[in-house]
C-alpha cells in the first residue's frame, strides 16, 4: 500500500508517521508512506500557494494550480483508488471507512489549510472528503496523521497479534469489552473471576455481554447502526 500526503507544512508529519506502528509497517515494506510539500508544486518565484478569495471574504485560500500539478505528478506514476480532501464537511471517518481502505493499493491525501481550497479542486480532483470529528483544526495534517495509523494499523503484518485489531472498539459497532492483566488483585480490587476460569466459550459470552452493555451506555447510537 503507498499513501501520498500532499501539505503545506510536511515537517508536522516527523514523528507522527516514523515511530510505533507506522514506522513498522514501513520497515516491513507493508505501506510506503510519502510526504509532499505542495511549495515544491508551485510556479511562481516565492512559491506561494495561497491567495485571497474572490468576493472580499476573510482568510486565506490553497490555489488550484500548484494542488493540480501535484495530483497530476502523482497519478502520472500510478493509480489511486481515491484522492480525499482532510475537510471538516467530509464524511465523518469511522472503523468501516478505515477497514475499507486497509484494502487500497493507492491513496492521496490533500491536507486543508487557512481558509480552505479553490472550490475547483473539490469539484474536479477530489474523489472524496473526510473529516474527522466536528470541529475545526488550524490544517489537515493531524487528520492525515490520524487516517493513516488508523489505515495502517489493519493491514496484515501491522501489528504482532492480528486478532486484536480484530477485537478493537467499533469493528462491530460496539466498544470494545474491559481488559484487565496481573496482578489478579491489587488494593482489594479484583478482576472478574469468569476472566480467571479458563472456560473460553463462557468468557467470550461475557465479554459480548460486556460490550453490548457498554455500548449501550456510553454510546447507544452505535447500537441503532446494527439494527
Amino acid at each position: 500500500m503507498r499513501i501520498d500526503i500532499i501539505s503545506v507544512l510536511p515537517e508536522m508529519f516527523t514523528g507522527l508517521v516514523d515511530c510505533s506502528i507506522l514506522k513498522r509497517a514501513q520497515d516491513k515494506k507493508l505501506v510506503e508512506i510519502a510526504i509532499h510539500n505542495l511549495r515544491d508544486y508551485t510556479t511562481n518565484k516565492h512559491r506561494n500557494v495561497d491567495d485571497y478569495p474572490f468576493g472580499g471574504e476573510a482568510g486565506m485560500v490553497l490555489q488550484i494550480e500548484p494542488i493540480d500539478n501535484a495530483i497530476s505528478a502523482l497519478k502520472a506514476q500510478r493509480d489511486y483508488n481515491e484522492i480525499i480532501y482532510t475537510s471538516p464537511d467530509g464524511e465523518v471517518f469511522n472503523q468501516k471507512i478505515a477497514n475499507e481502505m486497509s484494502s487500497y493499493q493507492n491513496i492521496i491525501i490533500l491536507c486543508g489549510h487557512y481558509k480552505g481550497i479553490d472550490y475547483r479542486v473539490r469539484e474536479h480532483l477530489i474523489t472524496r472528503e473526510i473529516s474527522i470529528g466536528d470541529y475545526v483544526l488550524t490544517g489537515g495534517e493531524l487528520a492525515a496523521a490520524v487516517m493513516c495509523d488508523s489505515i495502517v494499523r489493519l493491514l496484515p503484518g501491522a501489528i504482532g497479534d492480528e486478532q486484536s485489531a480484530l477485537s478493537d472498539s467499533f469493528q462491530d459497532n460496539l466498544l470494545a469489552p474491559p481488559v484487565y492483566t496481573r496482578p489478579a488483585e491489587y488494593k482489594g480490587w479484583k478482576v472478574p473471576d469468569i476472566l480467571l476460569s479458563g472456560h473460553q466459550a463462557k468468557i467470550d459470552d461475557w465479554k459480548l455481554q460486556q460490550a453490548m452493555e457498554r455500548t449501550e451506555r456510553l454510546r447507544s447510537d452505535l447500537l441503532e447502526n446494527n439494527k
